[in-house]
């Protein structure tokens, strides 16, 4: 069989390499600061784990399909992640996350007028690093869409001790992840993870997603230290109260086929989680049919519709 011809995306993303933080930030950028107004600020969009800023590609698109190419769209490459680089760590934590994006914000290179809010997305780890950063700077935000950033299962601080060993234990391995030998390889285990990104994405996203090393070597970029547990517990109620904070309006969106026992088991009990989300101040919900967790991929022209209309919706 022969390979799919790769995706030709509708808008061509332009790449920035900006100092932030000690590290060197990859950034894709569509269009410019000129097409800013109040009524249609930057839209930021920050990705997941084990993903890249690339990856919002066919959102993009399907945005353009609806109102032409008038909006100003960054998405980085968070640190460890894509052609971002650093000095190596062993592991990572998410205050860098957000004082990285509040750094990029500043940022001279985007053009960002400090005293206009942006409009922000995030999805999975980047779902909850938005959450997070709103209810941080909520003078930043002026709307909010987080695309399955479901947080994490409560912890007790009893399980620390049995964390930190994890962690040391986990310090004094190697810790590496899988190549492949060809970019359509790469392309293949991207549709093995999620069955239903088409075959044109997969092989449009593979080279975005990975990079040859070596003859007939082809490495996922991502630091292999991301794979290390947290030894920081997650804090709920820390968590919460940044929730509470947000004064932007939230758009939660969630795919009907995601099974988040897959993830944590029953350790994060879906009641759990509505509990947590009735602590948003204001929120839209929406779910997405024939979707699952990767709902950028999934269903980008469905998606681009509810975005489109909670963005252009009045405050």
């Amino acid at each position: 069989m022969s390979n799919p011809s790769p995706y030709l995306p509708r808008r061509t993303a332009r790449s920035l390499f900006l100092p932030v933080r000690h590290q060197r930030y990859h950034v894709h950028v569509w269009g410019d600061p000129s097409l800013v107004t109040p009524e249609r600020p930057a839209l930021v969009m920050v990705h997941g784990w084990m993903d890249v800023g690339a990856s919002y590609q066919f959102l993009v698109d399907e945005l353009a399909a609806l109102e032409g190419e008038a909006r100003y769209v960054i998405a980085p490459d968070w640190r460890g992640f894509g052609l971002s680089s650093g000095a190596p760590v062993d592991s990572y934590w998410f205050p860098d996350y957000l004082a990285d994006l509040d750094a990029l914000l500043r940022a001279p290179e985007l053009g960002l007028d400090a005293a206009t809010p942006i409009d922000l997305v995030g999805h999975s780890m980047g779902g909850n690093v938005v959450m997070l950063y709103a209810g941080a700077r909520p003078a930043r935000i002026r709307q909010l869409v987080n695309l399955e950033g479901f947080g994490m299962p409560r912890n007790t601080p009893e399980q620390a001790p049995r964390r930190y060993a994890q962690w040391l234990d986990e310090l004094a391995e190697p810790s590496q992840l899988r190549s492949y030998p060809s970019v359509a390889a790469v392309a293949g285990r991207l549709m093995q993870n999620n069955p239903r990104l088409r075959a044109d994405r997969a092989a449009w996203l593979a080279p975005h997603w990975s990079q040859e090393t070596a003859p007939g070597q082809w490495e996922i970029l991502g630091d292999p230290a991301h794979k290390r547990v947290n030894p920081i517990l997650y804090r709920v109620d820390e968590v919460l109260a940044c929730w509470r904070a947000i004064t932007a309006p939230v758009l939660w969106v969630e795919g009907n086929e995601t099974d988040v026992t897959k993830w944590w088991g029953h350790r994060y009990p879906r009641e759990d989680f509505e509990a947590r989300l009735a602590e948003v101040p204001s929120l839209e919900r929406h779910l997405l049919s024939d979707c699952g967790h990767m709902l950028h991929h999934d269903q980008p022209a469905a998606l681009a519709q509810r975005l489109r209309r909670f963005l252009t919706a009045p405050g």
